[in-house]
């Protein structure tokens, strides 16, 4: 039996078939264009894949939000074109196959506990530091829903004003401060061309430290995987435990923050484990 992933993010989709053990066979990656011919290429990667080896059993999407849980549907989303789009459904009546969805970090989370970092863990988080900022949560062994979903990029905290943000609904929240975009505007450069010991990647891993310790605080996680392409920064995780060590100041224990143990797959193998269950 083969399950289907689909990774939804700002900048591209990843599709993946993969075993219930977690074995990627096949994936594919390609550019987030508008929404019928970006669907319409993960349809025919699917309609190829499964046309080669079993018939897909589902497919799970993770997408970039926010989204409409029950509704399958990416909803306030600044990207163009795909506001109010039913991801959800236009695959399921293009593949007639039952389509499972949930946010990318929520998704990341939920491969994480089940082949990665987290992996017999009963509390965690997991945060991805990118082109934006997104965290999903696990608690009791299941994800945190609630009301809505998580957006824990969207969190306020501490600054000196220098920089105003590039979130577009809040400005100066975490994901307008720190995320990958921001830290391009704040240093002039791509991340990945910034030196290690620029300055910017002190503020960078203050920012983010403050944001952990907001998600220690209200959530009491025994673990915090932090994905994403600014973690590849790798001087950026002694950093950030200093600083929360910091700012902890002893009160609480501090939990682990470590790298995903899926890397760059976290987020497809979260849409495949989407299918699973929890």
């Amino acid at each position: 039996m083969i399950w289907g992933g689909i990774e939804a993010g700002g900048t591209k989709f990843v599709c993946a078939v993969a075993t219930e053990d977690g074995r990627i066979v096949e994936r594919a990656q390609f550019p987030t264009g508008s929404p019928v011919p970006t669907v319409a290429e993960a349809v025919d990667f699917f309609r190829a894949a499964s046309a080669k080896r079993d018939e897909l059993a589902g497919i799970g999407i993770a997408s970039f939000g926010p989204v409409d849980l029950a509704a399958g549907r990416i909803t306030s989303t600044p990207k163009a074109g795909w506001r109010n789009f039913g991801i959800a459904e236009a695959v399921r009546e293009q593949l007639g196959v039952k389509v499972f969805f949930d946010t990318d970090v929520n998704a990341a989370a939920l491969a994480e506990g089940r082949w990665g970092a987290a992996r017999g863990v009963d509390t965690f988080v997991y945060l991805t530091v990118g082109t934006g900022i997104g965290g999903g949560a696990v608690a009791g062994g299941r994800l945190i829903h609630g009301f809505h979903h998580p957006e824990m990029g969207h969190i306020r905290v501490p600054h000196d004003g220098s920089f105003a943000g590039i979130c577009p609904y809040h400005g100066d929240c975490l994901e307008g401060l720190a995320c990958g975009k921001a830290l391009e505007q704040r240093c002039g450069c791509r991340a990945e061309d910034l030196p290690c010991d620029r300055p910017e990647w002190r503020e960078e891993a203050r920012l983010l430290a403050h944001g952990l310790v907001n998600c220690i605080c209200i959530l009491s996680p025994e673990l915090i995987v932090m994905g994403g392409g600014v973690m590849k920064q790798a001087a950026l995780f002694p950093a950030i435990r200093a600083h929360v060590a910091d700012l902890l100041k002893g009160y609480v224990p501090i939990p682990e923050i470590v790298p995903p143990a899926l890397g760059d797959d976290a987020g497809v193998l979260g849409a495949v484990a989407l299918c699973l269950g929890q």
